[in-house]
């Protein structure tokens, strides 16, 4: 808790204190009271107790000793890609994928002074590059910080009107700083896909549509992504998201990342999967869920 800014500390110990009075309703989340995921969290499950976590790796780790029922996690914007980290974080955690949320942005210019004073603006780095363009034409130096509604916190204990923050708007009345500028993105189409995890998943049955999410490791021959992949294109089974990435500090051996529309049991989706595992090294499924936004 002392990882959080001054005057983000006594909200953090009270949902804290209702989070571990009734663990099975908490949702744990990366940043401060106000942060994107936590907007998410009161979204996506009304009636649950958000519970603030400094770090993605905290948040993990509250489902993991059952501080926390799940977490939502951000894992891909519209403007600025994946989030740093959530594709090593996610296999390693040992949860299971059980839902997806989507959550426009809306970033918001907040401080203790006026705009005219502004000369620095604190957020997490994605919402930095969400907002490049504009920070850019208005001669604002980004400053990275590990989230967006933490920077507003810590905005407010410092208290220099030259250092402002980027957050949700909500996150000025909660920190008592002046709003200096709404809906700041670069695009209007800004959207940070979350999804929710959990120590173990729920047997996908009944209307859907349904994600699939796994990885794979490839083997070192010729052609072999293409090879792996073939058995989708074959069994008609639609892919919306494959991305590479390294893991262990070399570049001998590349992992995907992929999404599927379909489930396990559906007979294009097991074809695919099993033709997949005899073109790969191996296949680690990492959840099914229902889909919260139609593809395509």
């Amino acid at each position: 808790m002392e990882n959080f800014a001054a005057p983000a500390r006594p909200i953090v110990a009270s949902m804290v204190a209702a989070a571990a009075a009734a663990p099975d309703r908490a949702v744990a989340f990366q940043g401060a009271p106000g942060a994107n995921s936590h907007v998410a969290v009161s979204e996506a499950f009304p009636d649950a107790l958000p519970l603030p976590c400094f770090s993605f790796d905290d948040a993990i780790e509250a489902v993991k000793t059952g501080a926390a029922d799940r977490a939502m996690i951000p894992i891909e914007n519209s403007l600025h890609g994946r989030v740093a980290d959530i594709h090593f974080l996610l296999p390693e955690s040992g949860l299971v994928i059980t839902g997806e949320h989507f959550l426009p942005i809306r970033h918001a210019l907040m401080g203790t002074g006026t705009r005219d004073d502004v000369r620095e603006a604190m957020s997490h780095p994605q919402a930095l590059g969400q907002c490049r363009h504009w920070l850019k034409a208005h001669d604002i130096r980004p400053v990275s910080y590990p989230d967006t509604a933490g920077a507003a916190a810590m905005v407010a204990e410092q208290g220099a009107p030259g250092v402002a923050a980027l957050a949700p708007p909500a996150a000025a009345q909660i920190y008592g700083l002046n709003l200096l500028a709404t809906d700041i993105a670069d695009a209007d189409h800004n959207m940070t896909r979350f999804v929710v995890l959990a120590r173990g998943g729920k047997p996908a049955v009944g209307d859907g549509p349904w994600m699939t999410t796994f990885i794979f490791e490839v083997k070192n021959v010729p052609a072999a992504l293409y090879k792996a992949l073939g058995g989708f294109a074959t069994n008609g089974v639609n892919m919306t998201k494959l991305e590479s990435y390294q893991r262990g500090g070399t570049f001998a051996a590349t992992d995907f990342y992929c999404d599927i529309e379909g489930k396990p049991g559906d007979e294009n989706v097991d074809r695919a999967l099993e033709e997949l595992g005899f073109q790969t090294k191996w296949v680690r499924v990492l959840g099914t869920y229902r889909q919260a936004r139609k593809r395509g």
